[in-house]
């Protein structure tokens, strides 16, 4: 492969880091994609910075060929067209060979999403645990339901944040943009309940931690994949489908239950932290059943109908 498709690459996720404030796991993303494509490429001797139209058709068509999910493969073509457009914009090429190649159209699936029933049932399971377990998975239900927080987020907050007892979270999301993020009752008084144990899970020998969540493990503080597990337990414990319960599905019911509720879409937006209101809109997809028979029941029509 070219040292001068690498340099290339190294200087594309440095404008992404410093310009466009991506995140360390963005940017992780971005070089895994683009070492994907230099390895196909490299199979053709070619590289990057020397590969025609065609060669980059040719990749792209095998994205499809191996099976990967449409959401992988569309990651991938974007992230080839992002370091093309980088690098015809820095005059290192004079075209862009991934500007006329057509990507096949993958519709975007809709998110999983649990019913306030299933919500409840999981609660339940949760504070059925005995101690500060209980405790603790309620408090981590409540703030990812109430709040709409990525795991990322969650995990992240220091133990300041809600030390006293706030109505309202500074999250700190991709990208490093801030937004605010609500607390309801329901999540405080978890919250509150919880910090009265959360002693229980420091570190052997450690007095306190910065973190909100901490933990025995490696890292200091509880990890998503910790997370996961718990939440399978609870559903599991709760009578609920396990495959569809996980941290970032909690964040989905947050919106569509709040949709359901009658917010405006771009409060919703707000609230998530989404960059485009395209990305929020699937919630309405979600919720179409829901908002058809409110159309049903409210529009002056649908009620004449």
């Amino acid at each position: 492969m070219s040292g001068k498709a690498g340099g290339w690459v190294e200087a594309f996720l440095e404008m992404m880091a410093v310009e466009r404030a991506a995140a360390a796991n963005t940017l992780r993303a971005y070089k895994k994609d683009l070492e994907d494509a230099r390895g196909f490429l490299g199979g053709k001797n070619d590289d990057l910075d020397t590969a025609d139209a065609g060669t980059i058709e040719a990749y792209f068509q095998d994205l499809g060929a191996r099976g990967l999910s449409p959401a992988t493969a569309a990651r991938r073509r974007s992230a080839v067209r992002q370091f093309y457009r980088f690098a015809l914009g820095e005059g290192w090429r004079t075209d862009d060979p991934s500007r006329r190649v057509v990507a096949p159209k993958a519709g975007r699936p809709l998110p999983k999403v649990l019913s306030r029933a299933e919500i409840d049932a999981l609660l339940a399971a949760a504070s059925d645990k005995d101690g500060a377990q209980g405790l603790r998975l309620s408090c981590i239900i409540e703030l990812l339901y109430a709040s709409g927080l990525r795991i990322s987020e969650l995990l992240a907050l220091p133990l300041s944040a809600l030390a006293r007892d706030p109505a309202f979270l500074m999250v700190k999301g991709k990208g490093g943009k801030e937004r605010l993020a609500p607390l309801n009752d329901a999540a405080r008084a978890a919250v509150k309940a919880y910090l009265e144990g959360r002693l229980q899970f420091l570190p052997k020998g450690q007095k306190d931690s910065p973190w909100l969540f901490p933990s025995r493990g490696k890292g200091g503080r509880l990890t998503a994949r910790r997370v996961s597990q718990l939440l399978e337990d609870a559903a599991i414990a709760g009578g609920v489908d396990r495959e569809k319960v996980s941290p970032h599905v909690l964040r989905h019911a947050f919106a569509t239950h709040l949709l359901e509720g009658g917010a405006d879409l771009r409060v919703i937006q707000t609230l998530l932290g989404h960059a485009d209101i395209g990305t929020t809109q699937i919630y309405t997809h979600v919720a179409g059943e829901h908002l058809a028979e409110v159309v049903r029941t409210k529009h002056p029509l649908g009620k004449k109908g």
